[in-house]
């Protein structure tokens, strides 16, 4: 094997350092690396190897075709969000044809888990929880076709049996885009009647009617999401990730601290779900990474979402693990064996956003003081987010570590006091 390509649609700083690891690991071995992506720019430090820029529309057909070009002997995804998953999917069967095998779940298995009610029915009848919740359907609601005069009606009364608040999301979307909560019946009669003037949570506003949606109960708890990365017959299912507070207010994505680190109640009632979740992948034929969402709640775990593609704490389950999910993927894409079961953790990892434009003096300090995995700008769909930093501490330097950075924060402001608060609050816990 001469050369693996990587499919990517965001940019590639996110999967700082694990993706230049995994880059020069296979060229140590005397494998080119190509990067074909549609966001973002990259130089040698980003992806030290082949990168060619594709235009953001580009269709299944036509990045196959540019990965056959370039001569690729394998390819492998490392896209998101979910719709991008699924034209790495349908790229994955044109390369297929051609004899670049793929690693990417198949396309028919991508657009199960891409549309949210779908995946619903499938844990539940994998046994794992989900939200109580129905589906509303956007050509029924807007007259198109079938004329169903009692459909309203019928929502109704679903959603008076499961009770309220209730939350609406859009079948296909990710990364909390185009949430709502529905606090009332006079909530849910406004969503359905449509079309609304009224801020719709952090994603794109649109009217209801245009958009199919699964509307389900209010799952209050802490939220978290688990990485499986693998193949039938072997998957490994990297840490917990904690990522916030789940209730009936959508939050952006980011907003909260996002760790991996002690939690060990919530560990030990994991290790069943986690068993369910690898049969799960391996009933679905998974070939490659899931993203897991989920709430934990009165000791037990909701699966909210099961994402065809890496997620967006992966660098935090790696960094916290010692492992690395993009080594893992380009050894499938080798055919080469890849570790199966439960990665254990080996410290902690925090992610937090940092604001805009952090000094390179201030990032330099940061460095000097704290074990910094990656710092780079948070950009989505487009805009920035200020920047995002992760760092990491083993088990036992807790205190040293709020010591550090507090006196960073008392010389530069740095990290903000908010952020400052939640990581004394985590560690000190």
């Amino acid at each position: 094997m001469r050369k693996i390509a990587f499919l990517r649609s965001v940019r590639i700083q996110r999967a700082d350092p694990y993706i230049q690891q995994a880059v020069r690991g296979l060229a140590a071995d005397g494998i080119e690396a190509g990067l074909f992506h549609t966001s973002g720019t990259a130089g040698d430090d980003d992806f030290p190897g082949y990168r060619e820029r594709l235009d953001r529309g580009v269709t299944p057909r036509e990045l196959a075709d540019a990965v056959a070009a370039w001569g690729a002997d394998a390819a492998v995804s490392i896209s998101l969000p979910c719709e991008n998953a699924l034209r790495d999917a349908a790229a994955r069967a044109f390369l297929d044809a051609v004899g670049i095998p793929t690693v990417m779940t198949s396309l028919a298995a991508t657009m199960l888990l891409v549309d949210k009610w779908e995946t619903k029915q499938l844990c539940r009848h994998a046994g794992l929880l989900v939200p109580d919740g129905f589906r509303v359907d956007s050509d029924l609601l807007a007259g198109r076709g079938l004329a169903v005069p009692g459909y309203r009606d019928a929502l109704r009364v679903r959603a008076e049996r499961i009770g309220y608040p209730l939350m609406s999301k859009p079948v296909w979307d990710s990364t909390s885009m185009g949430i709502r909560a529905l606090r009332s019946p006079a909530d849910l009669d406004a969503y359905l009647d449509g079309p609304l003037d009224a801020d719709l949570g952090p994603g794109p506003k649109t009217t209801p009617a245009a958009v199919s949606a699964v509307v389900e109960q209010v799952v209050e708890g802490d939220l978290c999401s688990v990485d499986i990365v693998g193949r039938p017959g072997s998957y490994q299912v990297l840490p917990l990730c904690w990522t916030g507070r789940a209730g009936a207010e959508p939050v952006f994505t980011f907003a909260d601290l996002r760790w991996c680190g002690p939690h060990e109640e919530a560990d030990a009632a994991f290790a069943e779900v986690a068993r369910a979740l690898v049969d799960f992948c391996g009933g679905l034929g998974v070939h490659g990474s899931v993203n897991v969402d989920m709430i934990y709640t009165g000791g037990r775990f909701v699966v909210l979402e099961v994402n065809p593609r890496v997620g967006g704490a992966t660098t935090l389950s790696c960094a916290a693990s010692g492992t690395n999910t993009y080594t893992s993927l380009a050894r499938m894409a080798r055919g080469l064996p890849v570790t199966g079961g439960t990665a254990q953790r080996t410290g902690w990892a925090i992610e937090f956003l940092a604001g805009d434009g952090m000094p390179p003096a201030v990032v330099a300090e940061l460095r000097r003081r704290v074990r910094v995995v990656t710092a780079h700008e948070l950009v989505i769909d487009g805009a920035s987010h200020g920047d995002i930093v992760v760092i990491t501490l083993a088990e036992g330097e807790e205190d040293r570590t709020v010591k550090a950075l507090t006196e960073l924060h008392e010389a530069t402001g740095f990290p903000a006091a908010d952020v400052m608060g939640k990581i004394s609050s985590l560690l000190k816990r």
